[in-house]
């Protein structure tokens, strides 16, 4: 076992009093790939950012080549050897290859830049990664993958110790991905360091030499990918053993009921694979995997917020074109998106205002909903739903996290819809707002709603589903009914080998 190259002791960052890193170990040899992973929340991109001084660390140590560091920000980070490369490529798109390699480091001749000479060395280094790009071509022209491969370029040529990539396939294609693989293979074999974030277990396993899972801010434990199982990474990530719990099995819907809302062969190029789906009214079909497993894509592609290059929908059983959200309203579909802040909530506007978005954009602007209707239609939800304000003319933003979730919601049923998507719907609300919201998805299957349901909590998700569709690596693997709703079986779904879920 070789000397790390990089140690991470005990590293600590806290935020106002919240504790993102709870005294995380990480060791990175030289000529290795390690991946980093773990959920939402788990602190990878707290970790990234306080190692490449982005942030300043609150306690632990930092220690490179065995000397302790310190560094104030990415640019120092970069000197002392450490290269971060984003999912967006942080390059400028109107400059040339050879501009944005050499950005702010532009070889000159009499004072001025030598443009002669940066090409030329363009030119050898692009030869030396085997990249047959014209140094003089403009970086937007080229594909996401080839845009990667210059920023790594340049991470390498300018820092040349440790290379860390954060999430660089998630905008790839399959060949794409192969083509970066070759070249993380190439710097590992050349004794490049390299940190890989990625949320795609199949990638983790195809090209890491070894794993570090973090969870809440800690550290859960580092693995040799070689003597490692899927199940074990899942688990570690999820934080729980199989067999924990125990569900109560739902009955599904009768097979002769018809679908409220159908997809065939439905799908988009680098976001979902095309997928098969039919829910039916009183069924929640609720949606399990990973994140980056294509969980949202799915989401915001039967919504029209994402637009299908391929398949079909129909809504009982009339064929539909969903153009966008507008005419997927139109349809009786309603979305709660995952980030409630950024998607979800107008945080300046009123509980009422919120509440009838929706209902108001299905009529048109041109045909407002008088005031006193808006009063009516938000004093019935608020009441329904229990949202807790002092008055429903408060800003959104004053309320806690439960009843902006529930004031959502409040949105979605004021259209009287006949589907309805939730995505994420409990996160980050307290445990009576969670048990609520658990209770009013029964209630709303029961009255005879088909809803889509994403979850990243197992034991959540197998309390109200009549089916659980599991996704991985932006795939529809299929669906769990009956006993197998349980999240022992969706952990094993999500963890089986791609092999043993192609077949039929």
């Amino acid at each position: 076992m070789s000397q790390p190259l990089l140690s991470l002791q005990g590293l600590t960052k806290t935020f106002a009093g919240m504790t993102a890193l709870d005294g995380v170990d990480l060791t990175l040899r030289a000529g290795e790939i390690h991946a980093l992973l773990g959920e939402n929340g788990a602190g990878k991109s707290t970790l990234i950012k306080t190692l490449t001084g982005v942030y300043r660390r609150d306690g632990g140590r930092i220690v490179l080549d065995g000397a302790e560091i310190h560094p104030a920000d990415s640019r120092e980070a970069q000197g002392l050897g450490i290269g971060t490369v984003y999912q967006e490529v942080n390059l400028l798109p109107n400059l040339s290859v050879a501009e944005n390699l050499f950005l702010g480091r532009q070889p000159t001749r009499f004072g001025f830049t030598d443009g002669r000479a940066m090409r030329r060395r363009t030119a050898a280094l692009l030869q030396s990664y085997g990249l047959p790009v014209d140094p003089a071509t403009t970086l937007g022209q080229l594909s996401v993958a080839v845009q990667q491969l210059v920023a790594i370029i340049r991470a390498v040529d300018v820092s040349g110790k440790v290379l860390i990539l954060d999430e660089p396939t998630a905008s790839l294609d399959a060949a794409e991905v192969e083509m970066l693989f070759g070249t993380m293979r190439a710097l590992r074999d050349r004794g490049l360091a390299i940190v890989f974030v990625t949320h795609f277990l199949d990638q983790v396993f195809a090209v890491c030499d070894r794993a570090t899972v973090l969870r809440n801010g800690r550290l859960v434990g580092e693995r040799e990918i070689a003597a490692t199982s899927r199940m074990d990474i899942v688990t570690m990530m999820l934080g729980r053993e199989l067999g924990e719990a125990v569900h109560q099995t739902k009955a599904p819907a009768p097979a002769d009921t018809a679908p409220r809302v159908s997809f065939r062969g439905f799908g988009a190029k680098r976001s979902i694979e095309p997928f098969d789906l039919d829910i039916r009214p009183g069924e929640a079909v609720g949606v399990a995997g990973l994140l980056g497993s294509g969980r949202t894509e799915t989401a915001r592609l039967v919504f029209g917020a994402d637009r299908a290059d391929a398949g079909t929908a129909t809504v009982d059983g009339k064929p539909v074109r969903l153009a966008g959200p507008r005419a997927a309203i139109r349809l009786g579909f309603g979305y709660c998106p995952e980030e409630r802040k950024v998607e979800g909530i107008v945080g300046d506007l009123s509980v009422r205002e919120n509440i009838v978005l929706a209902l108001q954009a299905r009529r048109g602007w041109a045909r407002p909903l008088p005031l006193r209707e808006q009063v009516r239609i938000a004093d019935r939800f608020v009441k329904a739903l229990d949202i807790r304000t002092t008055d429903i003319e408060k800003p959104i933003k004053l309320l806690s996290g439960g009843n902006q979730q529930k004031a959502i919601l409040a949105r979605w049923l004021a259209t009287e819809p006949s589907f309805l998507i939730l995505d994420e719907p409990t996160r980050g609300i307290d445990v009576g707002a969670h048990a609520e919201i658990v209770r009013l998805i029964e209630k709303l299957c029961e009255d005879g709603m088909a809803m889509l349901v994403i979850s990243s909590e197992l034991d959540e998700i197998t309390t109200y589903s009549s089916r659980v569709r599991v996704l991985r690596d932006r795939r529809h693997l299929g669906d769990l009914t009956g006993e197998d709703v349980s999240p022992a079986a969706i952990m094993r779904t999500i963890a089986g080998t791609p092999a043993e879920n192609a077949r039929p």
